[in-house]
């Protein structure tokens, strides 16, 4: 038996990083996957296949709000609903705040903050009583940084309207969990695009190790684990909670 037998998952930026993670770890505890990227994620259809695991993937632009609710029209067409969603999808971009201009700062809270509200919105819309809701904020959405501006308010925007959301779902009956999780530095395309962008690759990378006490990059897997758990029911008396997995970078 898997954690997640019988749960439909859905999960938003799940081609690649930490949303293709997460898409295998809950396919191999029996979830059934809805796996959406900008481009149908059709790699992960093939490692869940190959994992014996069912998985549809579709095409979504997380800041296209009709898309969602096209796409939980096709949940409960293909699986009778869902009963988990991770807003994963997201962008990082570094920007000194004088040299910020309205269209970055913008598109910023677009795809890491608005698409949130959307996602959480039809979760709340559409989700059964038991259903499960992980955001994927940041430990910059706790911490500032030089440069990040605008991505430590998007994710510190989740962190604070996750907390908002799970209070008013509890409050008004809807019985569905909402949790945040606050990634380290993870070894994912994202971050490491944004090593290789430095002048000396190799020096940023052991300056970003070295900000975490453990001494070391995070891998998706160690958020994909965190995701797991909050989509089981293992947390049915967690919400509003913000689950720190930094390698101890906070605790400096």
């Amino acid at each position: 038996m898997g954690r997640l037998d019988g749960k439909t998952v859905w999960i938003t930026g799940a081609a690649s990083g930490l949303g293709r993670a997460s898409a295998l770890a809950c396919a191999a505890e029996g979830a059934t996957l809805l796996a959406t990227d900008l481009s149908a994620p059709d790699d992960v259809v093939t490692a869940i296949e190959g994992l014996g695991g069912q998985v549809t993937a579709l095409a979504q632009d997380v800041t296209d709000e009709a898309r969602w609710d096209a796409i939980a029209d096709e949940a409960e067409t293909r699986f009778g609903g869902f009963q988990v969603l991770v807003n994963n999808a997201g962008i990082g971009a570094r920007s000194l705040l004088v040299d910020t201009d309205l269209a970055f700062w913008q598109r910023m809270q677009s795809v890491n903050l608005d698409a949130v509200f959307m996602g959480t919105r039809v979760g709340f819309r559409r989700m059964a009583p038991g259903g499960s809701i992980i955001n994927l904020s940041s430990i910059l959405g706790i911490v500032g940084n030089v440069g990040t501006t605008a991505y430590c308010a998007s994710k510190g925007g989740v962190r604070l309207f996750t907390k908002a959301a799970a209070v008013e779902a509890a409050q008004t009956g809807l019985g569905i969990r909402v949790n945040s999780i606050h990634p380290g530095y993870i070894e994912t395309p994202m971050v490491m695009d944004g090593v290789k962008a430095q002048a000396e690759p190799d020096k940023a990378v052991e300056m970003l190790k070295a900000k975490h006490p453990v001494g070391h990059l995070g891998q998706p897997d160690d958020i994909a684990h965190a995701v797991v758990y909050l989509a089981s029911d293992e947390t049915r008396f967690m919400t509003g909670s913000e689950v720190v997995v930094d390698g101890g970078l906070t605790a400096w």
